[in-house]
């Protein structure tokens, strides 16, 4: 994982980081695509909250792999591909000038590529699915990415973290309920984090109880380690929300969050009746912002905002349910409100058995 070193430190200008008293992580970005034509820019503006250094950027000082030559034109779908395919550190040179990357296939991680895989796009790489395919694919059990351990549900291999880049237009759909979801990220098996990224408009299936995440679709993490998201935005204004079945930002089953300084907003759950024991009736519609299910896990939500994310069924921003009760929610310093749509709710905009253990600190929670 990332140290507090100066090389992991003074890296680019555009993205800068420090370390606290305590040893946390501090993270500063300078986004230069602020422009209101190219999005929002990453992270909840007052998002304040010390990361800790596991949360923290990944070194890319030293890239195994780069992307172009010193133009945006160079920077080509195919390399990409390729380079992700190969793992370790993947950089983009386009010459200092931002560049969207249009894929005509899903880029797929070979589990015995390299143990840690980093895709760091400076701040000025957008990576789209083009409204037809998902951006990017990581599953330990996919026996066409190949096995490398006999117990691919948890292996501490391959650990995929991508930061500074923007992901806009995957689309996952069709896929099924295994290996569906997560218009722009599906990740199974070791390790995933993602730091100072941006996801605009991304989808998968419309309908269905068991699929979600319009941006990111998580599974069976390392040790059950929490997915870090940290300084990163879903959607963000109007027009640049995700949406899917479940969790129009982000959705998982069985795995842990820690949520740090992020924006969720205009994000919708598009499924109808959520977990239906009807027969001819879609399901889904849970979870504008967060779906979780599963049994023990925790979603640590910190100096976050969630609002304008909207539901049919229930958790206009958080859908949380624990099967066997044994789950938690702690939120801290963030604010949820101005969520829309849904029943049954525990906390405004938060859908989730009364027993569940919660801790709220100086948070906004609110219709």
């Amino acid at each position: 994982m990332s140290r507090c070193i100066p090389a992991v430190i003074c890296f680019i200008m555009l993205f800068s980081g420090g370390c606290t008293d305590d040893g946390t992580a501090s993270i500063i970005v300078n986004n230069p695509l602020t422009n209101p034509l190219d999005g929002p820019p990453a992270g909840n503006p007052n998002g304040k909250y010390p990361v800790p250094q596991d949360g923290g950027l990944e070194d890319f000082s030293i890239p195994d792999n780069v992307v172009g030559n010193g133009t945006p034109e160079s920077c080509t779908a195919e390399d990409f591909i390729k380079a992700v395919e190969r793992g370790g550190v993947i950089t983009f040179n386009s010459g200092n000038k931002p560049v969207t990357i249009t894929l005509p296939r899903t880029a797929k991680i070979f589990n015995d590529s390299s143990d840690h895989v980093v895709i760091d796009g400076g701040g000025l790489v957008t990576l789209s699915g083009g409204g037809a395919v998902r951006i990017l694919y990581m599953n330990t059990c996919d026996q066409a990415q190949h096995w490398t351990t006999p117990h691919c549900d948890n292996q501490a291999t391959p650990r995929l973290t991508v930061q500074n880049i923007t992901f806009i237009d995957g689309a996952a759909k069709g896929m099924g309920e295994e290996n569906g979801g997560g218009g722009a990220i599906f990740a199974q098996g070791g390790q995933f984090k993602a730091v100072n990224c941006r996801f605009f408009n991304n989808v998968c299936d419309p309908t269905g109880p068991d699929v979600g995440g319009g941006a990111i679709r998580v599974f069976m993490q390392y040790e059950g380690r929490p997915v870090y998201l940290v300084n990163c935005t879903f959607g963000g204004a109007d027009g640049y929300g995700n949406s899917g079945s479940n969790g129009g930002g982000i959705s998982s089953i069985g795995v842990s969050w820690s949520i740090y300084n992020c924006l969720f907003s205009y994000n919708t759950a598009t499924g109808n009746g959520a977990n239906p024991k009807k027969s001819g009736t879609p399901g889904g519609g849970s979870g504008g912002a967060i779906y979780n299910d599963g049994n023990t896990m925790t979603l640590a939500i910190y100096g976050t905002l969630i609002e304008h994310n909207k539901v049919n069924a229930h958790g206009s921003a958080v859908f949380f349910v624990t099967n066997d009760h044994s789950g938690n929610i702690h939120i801290e310093n963030s604010t949820i409100r101005n969520n829309t749509g849904g029943s049954w709710y525990i906390l405004p905009g938060i859908s989730m058995h009364s027993d569940t253990k919660k801790t709220i600190e100086n948070s906004e929670i609110t219709e």
